[in-house]
């Protein structure tokens, strides 16, 4: 097939969407289909080695508890129109097909068969109800709806009914499985707690840290890395050391080598997010390293991790509860490595050659789907279609 991957984000920003499609995109072309990505872009630099479009110029709005870079432009419509007609598309996918401004204008233009990625589970449905009478038209034109995980689903078709298939997000199993080189600052007999993320109020760092002081008096060997960036980064730092807590390090960002060498090197990855994930695509990356997880308990982490067996669920915002958790692990190894081991066995399950097969598998029964009531709604087929909805009348009665 020729393939159309649209993301509305910024494609020099790195995020969860924006993996998402890149690593689909290399699946796809993998099994030998054609791959163009559709995207703002505010680097220079040719972001991808396959077809790129770049359309719009990137702004950032406050979106979810975190800041989306997303597609603005004068000429947009009328690139999306030039860009569709001269790719000649099987299929356009788009991801977060309702979100500003580019979805909307590949929507409008696309004359192809069409298929949507929800991606999200906001804790807010503003933005749905304040535009739903005008995203109305947009979601109609999608043939096939796709969610990345059940909570994903359910958010959207509260307020979308619809059709949708859940396919998750996927990772390459086998690069995080790799062995690496640890990291060998963190090499010296401690206990190692990861954190890895943005530094945003949503991923619930302040809640570990806060949780910190009774994990460090119960096992004094343990040391928290905090591994990542963001505005809140210098925040967080001087908290710590008002505190005088020495135990606490922060590395800033790492790259994607790097930061399969700090699961590895860690002895429990900590995921304290609040909400408003709507998919536990950190903790697959971890369990794939083998490093067992203590995360919160909400819905797009349920989706990947049963407590217990990859690791331990806590409710969120629970300090109290976090350190319990987290010192019941460090205490115990067999424990420890037995979540490990499970975590993954599971991770298997979310490898991109599974989740590649899958979407393409969606590509064909939408295409076929389209291509049959396009032939329905044709004036000879309207007696066929008077028919079966007498019988489904009967049927239903």
């Amino acid at each position: 097939m020729k393939i159309a991957l649209v993301s509305p984000y910024d494609y020099a920003y790195p995020g969860g969407v924006t993996s998402h499609v890149s690593q689909l995109a290399n699946e796809l072309r993998r099994t030998g289909n054609q791959v163009h990505i559709i995207a703002p872009c505010s680097s220079d630099e040719a972001p991808t080695d396959l077809p790129f479009h770049r359309l719009g110029t990137p702004v950032s709005l406050p979106a979810n508890g975190s800041v989306a870079r997303v597609a603005i432009g004068a000429r947009l419509s009328r690139d999306v129109r030039e860009t569709l007609a001269s790719g000649a598309f099987d299929v356009v996918h788009l991801h977060e097909p309702l979100l500003p401004t580019l979805p909307l204008a590949v929507l409008r233009s696309s004359r192809t068969t069409n298929v949507g990625t929800f991606h999200t589970a906001r804790r807010s449905a503003l933005a749905y109800l304040s535009a739903k009478p005008f995203l109305e038209y947009f979601f109609r034109k999608l043939d096939g709806k796709i969610a990345v995980s059940e909570s994903a689903r359910d958010f959207v078709g509260e307020h979308f009914p619809g059709q949708y298939r859940v396919i998750p997000n996927g990772i390459d199993v086998e690069y995080f499985q790799r062995r690496r080189t640890p990291i060998a600052r963190f090499q010296d007999g401690r206990l190692n707690v990861l954190f890895l993320g943005r530094l945003e109020k949503r991923k619930g760092l302040s809640h570990l840290l806060r949780a910190w002081g009774r994990v460090r008096e119960a096992v004094p060997e343990a040391r928290l890395v905090v591994a990542g960036g963001g505005r809140a980064l210098n925040h967080y730092q001087k908290f710590v050391q008002a505190r005088g807590s020495d135990d606490i390090v922060f590395t800033g960002p790492v790259s994607d080598e790097d930061k399969v060498r700090y699961y590895q090197t860690a002895d429990i990855y900590c995921a304290p997010s609040t909400g408003g994930e709507s998919f536990g695509i950190v903790l697959l990356e971890a369990m794939a390293a083998g490093t067992p997880i203590v995360a919160t308990d909400i819905p797009g982490y349920r989706e990947v991790v049963t407590h217990g067996k990859e690791g331990l669920l806590v409710p969120p915002r629970d300090a109290g509860q976090l350190a319990e958790s987290l010192i019941r692990a460090l205490r115990d190894p067999g424990a420890r490595a037995r979540l490990g081991e499970k975590g993954r066995e599971t991770a298997r399950r979310y490898d991109w050659q599974q989740v590649g097969s899958e979407v393409l598998d969606y590509y064909t029964e939408t295409i076929h789907r389209r291509a049959l009531l396009s032939r329905l709604r044709r004036p000879r087929f309207r007696r066929v279609r008077r028919v079966a909805s007498g019988v489904a009348h009967l049927l239903t009665r």
